[in-house]
């Protein structure tokens, strides 16, 4: 009785191999990986330009006339700007410095003297911190500025200064691309005095002393460069 069970066991046991060899073999599909994308960063140096609106305050004082009075210098503003950035977490540090041609002007008209104000140059070095919210920038700026002023007393007397001083503001930043961003910025900017003497229009010992302020409003865009080597 059990060599009659035994026989059939044992006739399944040796062809189990060809039967084994006859099963259709599937090959599980190899892993794609998903590429890695880089995360975006602020981080990486920086150039763009920027076109604005200045207008401004030019208080001056005339001796020995004895008067005072102030007037409104205003006009467009545009040039580039570069810097650099460096992103930790959600914050955000650099530097930046900007250079700008500008039509910023104005002539005014007391007793028929003609005064005349304008600034053909200006440009600032300014450090920024700011929060970032992936690739919106929300941002705080200031540092020194720099203006060339040309003044005018009714054809009598023409004067040119290089002027420094101090602007602060703040502004928006969104990165359209992994390298390209759109910006809006306001800035105030004080000058400081300056004093030109004008023995030529008011006679001899005369003087206009002038305190320069401006108010600013740009746009602009930038191409930041990929850090380390990265690639977006």
């Amino acid at each position: 009785m059990i060599r009659r069970f035994l026989l059939p066991l044992a006739g399944l046991v040796a062809a189990a191999p060809a039967l084994a060899a006859d099963i259709p073999y599937r090959q599980a599909p190899p892993l794609v990986e998903a590429p890695i994308v880089p995360l975006f960063t602020w981080t990486g140096l920086y150039l763009g330009g920027q076109i604005g609106y200045g207008w401004g305050t030019d208080t001056l004082n005339v001796y020995p006339l004895g008067f005072g009075t102030n007037f409104t210098p205003n006009g467009v503003v545009g040039g580039g700007h570069a810097g650099f950035n460096y992103q930790i977490n959600q914050f955000v540090a650099g530097i930046e410095g900007d250079v700008e041609g500008t039509g910023i002007s104005r002539s005014y008209s007391p007793g028929g003297a003609v005064y005349n104000t304008k600034i053909p140059v200006q440009g600032s070095i300014r450090g920024r911190l700011g929060v970032a919210f992936d690739r919106v920038l929300l941002y705080a700026t200031g540092g020194g500025e720099f203006a060339g002023f040309d003044t005018n007393y009714s054809g009598l007397g023409s004067f040119s200064h290089t002027q420094a001083g101090w602007t602060v503001g703040g502004g928006i930043e969104y990165a359209i691309t992994g390298n390209w961003s759109v910006r809006a910025e306001y800035r105030y900017t004080d000058f400081g005095h300056f004093t030109d003497f004008t023995p030529i229009a008011f006679g001899l010992g005369s003087s206009v002393t002038h305190h320069e302020t401006e108010n600013a409003v740009r746009a602009g865009f930038s191409y930041k460069f990929d850090p380390f080597g990265v690639r977006y």
